[in-house]
């Protein structure tokens, strides 16, 4: 008995003083009686709520939400979002539980301590330590209430007993409190740093309210606070799509919060052999879904299913510049051989010689089973050791505009500033100007249930792989129907070979590939022909669209049943 009190009281402990690790002498952190008295205390507190470790559903590994979405295809693999075993058990819920409610310890106890520091900085400086403390406050009880809804709340110190009959605080409530939090925060916060460190700023404040609204499908929050962040003047885009995702590209214009790796100073670098082609060395396990692949519309801004322009057996061919920028082309050169999946034997650039095509079921059963292979933020960097220190990109600007565009829409106050926005992030990819309309399929569509399919397809091709199809899926309502349909593959060896020599390849002649109301493909008639093979099925249950309690916390605290639904 008295060792299950010890270990109660620890994990209480854990979970709302936000220790890290049971070190006696830790060097990131002091009392509170003795701490946050200057300056350099007060950076180190701050700093240490930009590791990647707490900002665990976007950082604990690379594309960690988007191999729960559409977007993503790994062989057989079913993850247990996908495959609807998530429950209290689950070790990405107890973890993002727990390192988000560390996170805002933290930040609470900034906000409690400020006062230490009185008369030994500047108040400029101290405004500026609050405003970073309330928008990491806010932006993580954003990610609490996005993912299980109405959960704990507190802006304070918590005593062992105040920690044991804590219950749920109603969602709506918490979400003032954020928004109040991410006000004080741009109030604060400098719109730039003179140093040129990507830390919190205005504009990352406003930012990130805009997409807390958004989640809760609170649009006029959202337009107002995504306006107010297009207004700073501060963010443009990056003139060019497939250089923002380099490694080399630290800074840019576009950037407006990101988290560093560095395998030099962080010791964080990660592995990228599942999303390497197997030519030059890697697994090509996980790679882009032929329903992101189909997603894409064409040149002239239609979806595939209404465009002239797609040719089936040409699939990349007048096909908005994305789709390339995140899908190998096939026949185009791609880190040393040409990249083809319909062909037995590929050239190896560097030898000049033919070699069998490991990127093709031709040539190896372990190719990817899609056909795709991953070329948005895939650098030579990769190349030397199969791993990456690429930042992780947690809000761009371009967000911002397609939220923007969003929330107009959804309000139905369709204006030029709307459609403008739009059309900014669409030119880029077409490395034009917003003006010069004759080079790129500038949207005039004025319609509501027109242009949400628009901006929810430009959402999908513009944010690919970043982290932001998920939350699209669960804010949109979305498991029903994308989250039931098979995911579906080019056929293994024998039947890509019986397409090849009928014609069927890449898709099988006479199929209409239809895309829905909300811009995604429905494979039926793909399916029907026996020409692609279903990988598995997909039956993800609504229970999902929150999270399960984590089962610890539910046995040390009865106040926080009942259980979310459906678990």
């Amino acid at each position: 008995m008295k060792k299950l009190i010890l270990s109660t009281l620890v994990a209480v402990l854990f979970f709302f003083t936000g220790c890290q690790d049971l070190d006696l002498n830790p060097l990131a952190e002091g009392s509170t009686e003795n701490w946050y008295s200057n300056e350099a205390e007060l950076r180190m507190s701050l700093d240490d709520l930009y590791r990647g470790a707490l900002w665990y559903w976007e950082c604990n590994r690379l594309f960690p939400t988007d191999r729960y979405s559409d977007d993503w295809s790994q062989r057989e693999y079913v993850y247990d979002w996908i495959a609807g075993t998530y429950n209290g058990e689950t070790s990405y819920v107890q973890t993002m539980w727990l390192n988000t409610y560390k996170a805002i310890a933290r930040a609470n106890t900034i906000l409690i301590s400020l006062d230490h520091a009185k008369g030994n900085i500047s108040d400029d400086l101290i405004r500026q330590f609050e405003g970073e403390a309330h928008f990491f406050r806010a932006v993580f009880y954003s990610y609490l209430i996005f993912l299980w809804g109405d959960v704990p709340f507190y802006t304070g110190y918590l005593s062992i007993d105040e920690a044991f009959t804590m219950g749920r605080t109603d969602k709506n409530v918490i979400l003032q409190t954020i928004y109040d939090d991410f006000d004080k925060a741009a109030e604060y916060l400098p719109k730039s740093y003179s140093s040129g460190l990507l830390r919190a700023t205005k504009g990352a404040a406003y930012a990130f309210k805009a997409r807390t609204a958004t989640w809760m499908l609170d649009y006029a929050t959202a337009a107002t606070a995504a306006k107010s962040c297009m207004d700073l003047n501060a963010y443009s885009l990056h003139p060019d799509f497939g250089d923002l995702f380099l490694t080399k590209t630290r800074k840019s214009d576009e950037l407006i919060f990101t988290i560093p790796r560095s395998k030099d100073l962080l010791d964080n670098s990660e592995s990228v052999n599942s999303m390497y082609p197997r030519n030059p060395g890697g697994t090509a396990t996980a790679q882009p879904s032929l329903e992101l692949f189909c997603a894409f519309p064409c040149t002239d801004g239609l979806p595939i299913d209404e465009s002239p322009l797609f040719s089936l057996q040409e699939p990349f061919k007048n096909r908005d510049p994305r789709c390339a920028y995140t899908c190998v082309e096939f026949g185009s050169a791609f880190l040393g051989f040409i990249y083809n999946p319909g062909v037995a034997t590929v050239m190896n650039l560097t030898t000049n010689k033919s070699v069998t095509n490991q990127d093709s079921q031709l040539g190896s059963q372990y190719a990817a089973y899609s056909g795709m292979a991953l070329k948005k933020g895939v650098d030579e960097e990769w190349t030397d050791d199969k791993a990456t220190e690429k930042s992780s990109i947690i809000m761009r600007y371009a967000d911002v505009l397609l939220m923007y565009a969003e929330a107009k829409m959804e309000l139905n106050e369709i204006d030029a500033s709307a459609l403008n926005a739009l059309n900014q992030v669409r030119a880029r990819a077409y490395k034009c100007q917003v003006a010069e309309t004759a080079k790129y399929p500038a949207v005039s569509e004025t319609n509501q249930v027109k242009l949400r399919k628009i901006i929810r397809t430009e959402r999908r091709c513009e944010l690919a792989w970043e982290n932001r199809r998920w939350f699209d899926i669960i804010r949109w309502r979305l498991i029903e129907t994308v989250m039931q349909r098979p995911l579906y593959g080019l056929p293994a060896a024998a039947g890509l070979r019986a397409n090849i020599a009928s014609g069927d390849y890449f898709f099988p002649k006479g199929i209409k590939i239809t895309i829905d109301e909300n811009g995604c493909p429905d494979f039926t008639t793909l399916a029907a022909t026996g020409k692609f093979r279903q990988i598995f099925e997909r039956s993800v249950p609504v229970r999902q669209y929150l999270w399960p309690i984590p089962s610890k916390e539910l046995a040390i605290n009865k106040n926080l049943l009942p259980q979310n639904p459906g678990y």
